[in-house]
């Protein structure tokens, strides 16, 4: 057995490996960058080895400094968790090659499911079906536009090297098939080096189906069902679950044993997952299900499954690598419920899913079912790596409960200043057509403009934001998870800023009824749908935590100034890194003058002084990283010199 496990990579996976490795008596040995030197799964492992700077070009993604980390720390396995490393068949051979335990499938099987058309072709011969179309070495333009009229319009041109939706392109009549050829083909040449393609038949409701699979070095090969995750964004997962909603036990038990062929043909070991393509237009049906691809590693999505079957892959991986045959049989593995997975990220789907970068001020996952997470409060998200927060896993009998312990879960989420999907993923769980499973890879495409919540304040977060303001009694900052209902008898105003606009707000407010229950709020003349509220509350700020999402609002109850740009407050308008800082405390400056420039996804915004006046409270420096609505300096009008 495994005594001594590094593992090679970071954040929630490297966190969740250790939680198996801990439970089964195994040490454990962290990997981390200078951007990680702080981070959680650098706390949580036994011992933590420092491997370059914060680019994963320069540390996680050299496998030399990996292997050297094992033999210094003297740990006899290496774990790659998903991404990085993890399918690289050359850094597992060199694993092997050290006299190390790779917990992963054997090079071989890594390779042979590299380029998509020969994978296909292996897939074809061991009885997987793949998808209707051409992966043939004739690339002839004739050939090619011959075997695109056999197939039938629409069809798809894809790189046989490609990825990340490059070289792809979708063909809806004979007489543009040509052009779309050449175009394809020179973008495949200058991303891959390959300008090789493959024809396949346009899928018209695809949904995203994919097995888990697990085999060892004693020949067995299980599965362990399917999952769904046909919620994408930009082919980027959002929502996985399992078992996948209408899948009757004929069409799942021939997909399974399609997936269990597709692994014993590459002689596979450890975990695995084979991705199909299914054409629901009619239903889930097994003649409309193709296979697409296989991923050689642990998913992200794992956790589903762990949930319906109550297996820990984690430690099947471990037992299997070390020699171990599978622990169960076929026979012996069922499902049991429904689960479904939310990605948390830290990005701000009203200004076009851009990361939010920063420190955690506020970190509050409440009583969700589980959370995987490789971040706490405090802790800072970087621009170097992925921006997951976590993920957010419920269970429970059916997939009607199951989705309703979702949203629960996401509804009780507090993070901030960082922004996150939250609020998106709840829309996207609760939206009708998702409920009744009316599902396909266009889904968040196809509603987005109802998916993505508004960045404005309405009334109500108005109006609870002024309750919270009047009811706070304190000078520190403080969590306020009460409720309050606006039925004093005396009245107050609040003056309060949010995204550039300030209001004054007349509450009554001489006193404020607290409910028992958290964050139960009424509003005065009666709201038949009430909105829970939660709230951070300090001099300087509100908060309001509701439904997955963040407001912030800045306050002036105190006399303090608030982030309004009619008032000069100079805000950043996303979160980026100051690159030209062009005045000094003090200094006059005129209506339209540039004051300083941020940079952000390579794009540079200036802010200019929104009238004559003279520069106070200059918070940044040129080279510092700032947060969306960060206050960076304020224009105090001359008149108020």
């Amino acid at each position: 057995m495994i005594r001594k496990l590094l593992i090679a990579n970071r954040g929630e996976i490297a966190c969740r490996i250790m939680r198996t490795a801990r439970a089964m008596g195994v040490a454990t040995v962290a990997v981390y960058s200078d951007a990680d030197a702080k981070a959680l799964h650098v706390r949580q492992a036994d011992e933590a080895v420092h491997i370059g700077p914060s680019p994963a070009a320069e540390s996680y993604l050299v496998g030399a400094k990996i292997i050297a980390a094992a033999q210094q720390t003297g740990a006899d396995a290496i774990h790659p968790g998903y991404g990085f490393l993890s399918e690289n068949a050359d850094f597992a051979q060199a694993v092997i090659d050290a006299g190390l335990i790779w917990v992963g499938p054997k090079p071989s099987s890594i390779r042979a499911m590299g380029l998509k058309d020969a994978a296909k072709q292996l897939m074809r011969s061991a009885g997987v079906p793949v998808t209707p179309g051409y992966d043939g070495s004739d690339q002839s333009v004739e050939r090619l536009t011959a075997e695109a009229e056999a197939i039938g319009y629409p069809v798809l041109i894809k790189a046989v090297a490609g990825g990340g939706g490059k070289g792809m392109r979708k063909v809806d009549a004979p007489e543009d098939f040509v052009a779309a050829l050449e175009s394809c083909r020179r973008e495949a040449k200058a991303s891959f080096g390959n300008d090789e393609v493959l024809l396949e038949k346009w899928i018209t409701s695809p949904r995203h189906i994919e097995v888990q699979v697990f085999g060892d070095a004693h020949g067995n090969v299980v599965h362990l069902f399917e999952r769904d995750c046909s919620l994408q964004r930009r082919h980027q997962k959002v929502i996985e679950e399992a078992p996948a909603p209408g899948m009757d036990e004929a069409t799942r038990e021939a997909i399974c044993a399609a997936a269990v062929r597709a692994a014993k043909a590459v002689d596979y070991e450890g975990a695995g997952t084979i991705e199909f393509i299914a054409d629901a237009s009619e239903g889930l049906r097994a003649t409309h299900i193709f296979f697409m691809e296989m991923n050689t590693r642990l998913q992200v999505e794992h956790p589903v499954t762990e949930e319906i079957t109550g297996v820990d892959l984690v430690e099947w991986q471990l037992r299997v690598a070390s020699g171990e045959p599978i622990p169960l049989k076929q026979e012996d593995l069922k499902i049991n419920g429904h689960a479904i997975e939310a990605r948390l990220y830290a990005e701000d789907p009203a200004k076009g899913f851009l990361p939010s970068t920063g420190k955690l001020e506020r970190l509050d996952f409440g009583l969700p079912y589980r959370i995987d997470t490789g971040v706490f409060e405090g802790a800072e998200v970087s621009p170097f790596y992925d921006p997951m927060i976590a993920k957010v896993i419920a269970f429970a009998d059916d997939r009607d409960d199951a989705i309703d312990t979702l949203i629960d879960s996401i509804t009780g989420l507090q993070v901030w200043p960082i922004r996150t999907n939250a609020a998106f993923l709840r829309r996207c769980a609760d939206h009708p057509d998702f409920r009744a499973a009316n599902l396909d890879t266009g889904f968040i495409g196809r509603y987005e403009n109802e998916l993505i919540p508004s960045d404005a304040a309405s009334e109500v977060e108005w109006q609870a934001a002024a309750g919270f303001a009047l009811a706070d009694q304190s000078s520190e900052a403080e969590y306020l998870p009460q409720g309050f209902r606006l039925n004093a008898a005396s009245t107050a105003r609040v003056a309060l800023s949010h995204a550039g606009e300030t209001r004054v707000i007349e509450r009554e407010a001489a006193t404020v009824p607290i409910h028992a229950d958290f964050g139960t709020m009424m509003l005065a003349g009666g709201d038949e749908n009430p909105r829970a509220f939660s709230a951070r509350v300090t001099d300087d700020e509100i908060v309001l935590f509701s439904e997955g999402r963040a407001i912030g609002f800045s306050r002036s109850v105190r006399g303090t100034g608030q982030a309004s740009a009619a008032d000069g407050a100079i805000i950043a308008p996303m979160p980026g890194k100051v690159i030209a800082v062009d005045v000094t405390e003090g200094q006059a400056v005129t209506a339209g003058q540039r004051l300083l420039v941020l940079e952000a996804m390579k794009m540079e915004h200036a802010l200019t002084a929104p009238f004559d006046g003279v520069i106070e409270g200059l918070a940044v420096s040129a080279g510092g990283q700032v947060q969306v609505e960060a206050v960076l300096c304020r224009v105090v009008p001359a008149s108020k010199e």
